[in-house]
């Protein structure tokens, strides 16, 4: 079937992957803790080292048939692998399927969307690690159910909208996810209990400041580039220009610029907009 639509979910995840992997030397897609971190580029490894030692203290005693859900290049797999679990990855990007076959040598990788994967049960965990926010709230918990045995347990670790939120269609505000109040009531309806839950905001929130600056460093490059065709050669920067306002709408454009040229991603800014919780959740 011919693709009418360019997938730039997966072509975003895709890009993050090459930049974390000059960055850090590995290809952790996911926020620092920077609790007792100084926040710098340099650090962004050992902050993500972190989180993970964060994430896996949410474990249930193992070992245990995991299925990691969104499971970015298959770092967390193979560092999940190693402690003795069995591991299968969704994941919907053809390139991360792929390094996820080599980070994660011993797992079954399932390349579709979760809500479309054929994958079979049981499991005792279901692990979300930054990507329930990309699957439709009303299918990721529902579908794990049908997946988990009795005893099963699933963990989410990603960002959520505060109660607070507002919508700009002219400036992207830093941070993502489901809104809160929609998760909690989505959650109501479900067989499913909260046994424990963290907010981790302030202490991941650093994150997108290291983002931000890498983004400026890219958006400073690209105005030295502009300023240079201007003067020397205006009519292939007039026929650039064109180009892009063909494929790229108006407000795309202006809040790439935002992306690129301002500091709006900011730590205080994430936390006004979101709420990061890291929960473990039960059968009822």
């Amino acid at each position: 079937m011919t693709k009418t639509k360019l997938d730039t979910q997966a072509i975003g995840l895709d890009a993050g992957l090459g930049l974390i992997r000059w960055l850090t030397g590995r290809e952790d897609m996911h926020y620092g803790l920077w609790d007792g971190i100084d926040v710098c580029a340099a650090n962004l490894g050992p902050a993500q080292a972190a989180y993970t030692e964060r994430l896996f203290s949410l474990l249930p005693k193992g070992p245990l048939r995991i299925l990691d859900i969104g499971g970015g290049a298959g770092e967390t797999a193979g560092k999940l692998i190693a402690l003795g679990h069995r591991v299968e990855i969704v994941v919907p990007s053809p390139l991360l399927a792929e390094r996820c076959r080599t980070n994660a040598p011993g797992a079954v990788v399932h390349e579709a969307k979760f809500e479309e994967a054929n994958v079979e049960g049981p499991f005792d965990l279901c692990l979300f690690s930054e990507s329930f926010q990309y699957i439709p709230l009303d299918q990721g918990l529902s579908k794990c159910l049908t997946l988990l045995g009795p005893e099963g347990r699933i963990i989410v670790s990603d960002c959520f909208r505060n109660e607070g939120y507002t919508v700009d269609k002219t400036r992207a505000k830093v941070g993502g996810g489901h809104r809160i109040g929609a998760f909690r009531e989505t959650l109501e309806g479900l067989p499913l209990k909260v046994v424990h839950e963290s907010d981790i905001t302030e202490a991941v929130a650093p994150s997108v400041e290291i983002e931000q600056a890498l983004f400026n460093v890219v958006g400073g490059a690209v105005e030295r580039i502009d300023r240079e065709l201007s003067e020397v050669k205006p009519a292939q920067r007039w026929l650039l220009n064109r180009a892009l306002r063909l494929v790229m709408s108006e407000r795309k454009r202006e809040r790439l610029r935002v992306r690129l040229m301002e500091q709006t991603r900011s730590a205080e800014a994430f936390c006004e907009h979101n709420r990061y919780l890291m929960m473990r959740l039960e059968r009822a």
